[in-house]
């Protein structure tokens, strides 16, 4: 709405705007941060195991899971979405709404990995863990030869799906962790 004022002979025009209010919202700068910084690290983590793996499939001929790629394509998505986020806070426009709704997207795509990935890992037949058991953990080969060789990559691969397995949950928990965060944003700014 604009108002316009013409005084004296000079014909000086005064135009008034109302300039819209525009809300701001205070998020806790350190929280925020701490959030993204692991989720990048989780994001990073699942990308580079689920990449290795694949390549070892690959190696091996052998086919490839389904949620290898899948786990991979969501901590990309996860790794834009952060960026997003940050371009949003340099453009001082980060709404509380984007990140409720997005984080809870991820929450769901992380939790179905997180639950493929417990399933492969202590599923009832065959399981991961019950093969490192079986051939990693009892074991302690030692010396120069292709057997310690073996048992060592065996023991790399059970390491990497404990990490994939601890990444995922505290994905998931640090993605609920956003989620309340947001939702305290968005009621704590009237």
């Amino acid at each position: 709405m604009a108002a316009s004022i013409v005084t004296g002979s000079d014909s000086v025009v005064y135009e008034r705007r109302r300039v819209p209010l525009v809300h701001r919202y205070h998020w806790p700068a350190i929280q925020l941060n701490v959030w993204m910084l692991i989720m990048l690290a989780a994001s990073c983590c699942i990308i580079g195991v689920f990449g290795t793996f694949i390549g070892v499939q690959n190696q091996l001929e052998l086919n490839i899971p389904w949620y290898f790629p899948y786990f991979i394509t969501v901590a990309a998505l996860m790794i834009v979405y952060i960026a997003a986020l940050l371009w949003l806070i340099a453009q001082r426009r980060l709404l509380p709404s984007i990140v409720i709704l997005g984080s809870f997207m991820f929450f769901v795509l992380w939790l179905v990995g997180l639950i493929v990935v417990s399933i492969e890992l202590w599923g009832p037949v065959g399981s991961v863990s019950s093969n490192c058991n079986l051939l990693v953990w009892n074991q302690s080969p030692l010396g120069n030869n292709q057997g310690t060789l073996a048992w060592l990559e065996q023991r790399s691969i059970c390491q990497s799906w404990q990490a994939v397995f601890a990444f995922a949950l505290i994905g998931c928990i640090f993605l609920l962790w956003i989620i309340i965060m947001s939702v305290q944003v968005f009621y704590d700014n009237p």
